[in-house]
C-alpha cells in the first residue's frame, strides 16, 4: 500500500511538476492479479484497483491501517470499469457489469474479486473511507441509476451526472460516489469550479483514448496548477483545492468524496474571474 501525506496550500504553491504528480496523481491502478492501493491522509481515503485476470483476488487487512481485515474500521465503494465480474462479500456474491457500483459496509470480512472471463477481465476501481456505523451492502446498476443532464455544447461541458452513493441513494457513513460522462464534443468538467473545505475528493478518469490526455486543474483558486493525466488514472484533491479539467477528447470520470458530510451540493463556488 502506497502512502501519501497531507499538504498545506502554502507548500503546494512551490511544487514543481514532479512534486505535484508524486503528491496527488495515482497511477498504475490495474495490475493483473494484484491489489493496488494508495492511502492518503486527506480524510484518510484509500484509492485503489483490482484487476483479476487469471483467478480470484482477495482484499484483506493491511499493516498500514493496522487492520485484521480491510473493513474492520472502513466502508468501501466499488465500481466495475471493465468486463463483467463479481464480488463476494462474506459468502454473498454480487455480479457487476460495466459501470455498476457496489457499496460494502463496515465489518464485512471476506472480500473476493473475480472476472467472468480472462479474455475480458473486470477492472474494479475502489475508494474506501473510515466508518463508525454499519450500512447494508448494496448494489446499484448503471442502467437503473438516475441520470441528470448538465452543461451545454456551447460551453463544451455537456455531460450526464449519475449519483450512486449519496444521501438520497445508497446509504453510507461518509462516502459519496458517482459518475459523470462528457458527451461527444465536450471536454470541460466541473467548470465553473468549486472547493469544499469540509471534505476531500478523488477523480478517476477513464474512457479516454489511449493517446488522449487529461489536463486536471488543482490548487487554490488564486494559485492554480495542472497535472497531465492519461486513461485509468486518479487524482487526489485536498479540501482547499479546486478540481476541474479539460481533455483532448470526451471521457468519463468517477468522483468520490469523504469528510465532514456527504451532501453532494455542499460546495463553495468559485467565480471564473477569481481563478488565476
Amino acid at each position: 500500500m502506497e502512502k501519501r501525506y497531507s499538504t498545506h496550500p502554502e507548500q503546494a504553491k512551490f511544487f514543481m511538476t514532479e512534486e505535484l504528480r508524486s503528491h496527488y496523481l495515482v497511477q498504475e491502478l490495474f495490475v493483473p492479479d494484484e491489489v493496488k492501493l494508495c492511502y492518503t491522509h486527506e480524510d484518510r481515503l484509500i484509492v485503489g484497483g483490482i484487476f483479476p485476470v487469471n483467478g480470484p483476488v482477495r482484499l484483506e487487512g493491511y499493516d498500514e491501517i493496522k487492520a485484521d481485515y480491510f473493513l474492520q474500521r472502513r466502508e468501501l465503494g466499488v465500481f466495475n470499469v471493465g468486463g463483467s465480474g463479481k464480488v463476494t462479500v462474506d459468502g454473498e456474491t454480487y455480479s457487476l457489469d460495466l459501470k455498476d457500483c457496489l457499496y460494502i459496509g463496515l465489518g464485512n470480512k471476506e472480500l473476493i474479486f473475480e472476472s467472468d472471463s480472462s479474455q475480458a477481465p473486470a477492472k474494479f476501481y475502489l475508494v474506501s473511507a473510515t466508518a463508525h456505523q454499519t450500512y447494508p451492502t448494496q448494489k446499484q446498476t448503471f442502467k437503473d441509476v438516475a441520470a441528470e443532464s448538465l452543461g451545454s455544447p456551447e460551453t463544451a461541458n455537456s455531460r450526464v451526472l449519475r449519483r450512486y452513493i449519496h444521501e438520497d441513494g445508497i446509504q453510507s457513513c461518509q462516502l459519496c460516489m458517482g459518475m459523470t460522462a462528457l458527451q461527444a464534443g465536450s471536454v470541460w468538467n466541473s467548470m465553473p469550479t468549486h472547493v469544499h473545505d469540509r471534505r476531500s475528493e478523488v477523480y478517476f478518469y477513464f474512457e479516454l483514448d489511449e493517446q488522449a490526455r487529461m489536463f486536471h486543474m488543482m490548487g487554490e483558486p488564486s494559485q492554480t496548477r495542472h497535472i497531465v493525466m492519461k486513461n485509468d488514472e486518479a487524482v487526489i484533491s485536498p479540501p482547499w483545492s479546486i478540481h476541474c479539467g479539460t481533455a483532448t477528447n470526451n471521457y468519463t470520470f468517477i468522483w468520490a468524496m469523504a469528510g465532514e458530510n456527504y451532501t453532494y451540493k455542499d460546495m463553495d463556488a468559485v467565480a471564473i474571474d477569481e481563478i488565476r
